[in-house]
This record gives structure tokens, sequence and C-alpha cells, in this order.
């Protein structure tokens, strides 16, 4: 029924449409990914001012007439995320981190667990912004790529790390198949590319931690190597690709 919806919301993109309006694609906690149109939002005037602007959390009060896209009626900020906006790297992997759940959940259906995690993610990106003493920025290549996994575990589709995916052996874990469902041993690595054990430690531990105490200093060959098991993982179970992780 059409009517007033009240949700919590994260701006994933925000185009402009029109001569002065701007299509919204957000993600919410209750109803997965939405999209609203903002009304006269790029006029001197407007109520909204800049708060329609990709990474900003909101408390939004849509309309939902019979079009497929709402209309935002209310707009309050929840967080900002102001730091990030000025410094280049948390920019980019917030971009990056936003794009990823769009590509991954790209339906109605609600999964809280993606919007409180790209919220984290957010919000440690912020905190690392701009340089501050004694903070540690998370705008890494460990953090996007552990950003991608929890996605994946969310999704269902967390790579099997512990055992032969293909014939449950603990041991000469040697490759990764995307098609098998996770790492494979020596005897079924057929099809299946190289996985060095600094690479397969690295995806274990990411899975394991937090996203503020995934580890940094990785080498670059394992983080290669991590990122194309979940670009594989990807696109056998989902079929799409996702942005390539920035190197820092």
């Amino acid at each position: 029924m059409a009517g007033p919806i009240k949700t919590e919301a994260i701006v994933l993109r925000s185009l402009r449409y029109g001569e002065a309006d701007r299509i919204l694609h957000c993600y919410t906690p209750g109803r997965g990914r939405i999209g609203a149109i903002a009304k006269g939002v790029r006029k001197t005037r407007s109520r909204f001012g800049g708060r329609l602007e990709p990474f900003f959390r909101l408390n939004l009060v849509l309309h939902e007439g019979r079009s497929d896209l709402m209309t935002v009626t209310s707009v309050e900020t929840v967080a900002a995320y102001a730091a990030l906006r000025v410094d280049g790297p948390a920019l980019d992997s917030a971009a990056r981190a936003c794009d990823a759940v769009a590509r991954l959940f790209d339906t109605t259906e609600p999964q809280p667990p993606v919007f409180h995690l790209l919220a984290n993610e957010l919000q440690l990106l912020d905190a690392g912004a701009g340089g501050v003493r004694g903070v540690s920025s998370h705008a890494t290549h460990e953090n996007q790529l552990a950003f991608r996994l929890k996605l994946l575990l969310v999704a269902g589709f967390a790579p099997q790390l512990s055992a032969c995916a293909s014939c449950g052996e603990a041991d000469h874990l040697v490759g990764f198949s995307g098609a098998a469902g996770g790492v494979v041993c020596s005897s079924c690595e057929a099809g299946a590319f190289r996985l060095d054990q600094a690479a397969h430690t690295f995806l274990t531990d990411a899975l394991a931690h937090p996203l503020a105490q995934v580890p940094n200093g990785v080498d670059g060959r394992a983080l290669r190597q991590a990122e194309r098991a979940i670009a594989e993982t990807v696109e056998h179970h989902v079929g799409t690709h996702l942005r390539a992780a920035t190197a820092r």
C-alpha cells in the first residue's frame, strides 16, 4: 500500500536527473537496495542541502507510490563521514565498498548485516582519514579485500578455506577454484590456480577478524592471489565482476 516509509539508509550512488532532481541508490537494513528521487534537491534553497550524496548515512522519510522510485520527503543526517571526503584513498575505498554492495546485493531482500557492515566500513575509513596522529588508515588493499570477503560470508558464498573444497583433504592445499568453492589440494588442483600459503593465511585471517583488525603489510603477490580468489567466487556464484581493489 502506498504511503510514508521511515528507514535508515546509506547512499550508494547519487545521479543528477532533469534540471534540479537527483536519483538515489540506497542500501537500507529493512528493505535492501532501494531507488528514490529527491525532487528539487539541486536548487539553491533546497531543504535537503548537500546531504543526499554518496556515503551519507541518513534517516529518510519516503513516499512509496506506484513508481519503482520512492520520493524523498524528509532527510536527517546520522553520519556524514566528512573526513573521508577530503582524503583521496579513503574516498576511493568508500566508493569501491559501496559499489561492491550494489553489485552483490541488487535486490530489495532485507539483509541487515550488509547495512551494518557497510556502515562499519565507512566509519573505519572516516576515523583513519586525514592522517590523524595515532590513528591508522584503513584505506588499504587488505581492508578492501577483507570487506568483500565479509560480504560473501553474509551472502552465504564464503569460500571453503579449511579443507579441500572437492575432496575434504585437510593437507596439501595448493590451489583455489571458484567453481569448486574454495581451496583445493594437490590431487584436485586441475583447473585451479596456484594459491600460496601467504594468500591462504590472509584469506583465513581476514574472515576470522573484525575489519578493524585485518592484518596489513601483506605481500603483494599474496594479495593479488587473494583478490583473484574473491573475484572467481563472485563470478561463479553471482555472475558479476567487482571493480579491482586499489593497491596501496
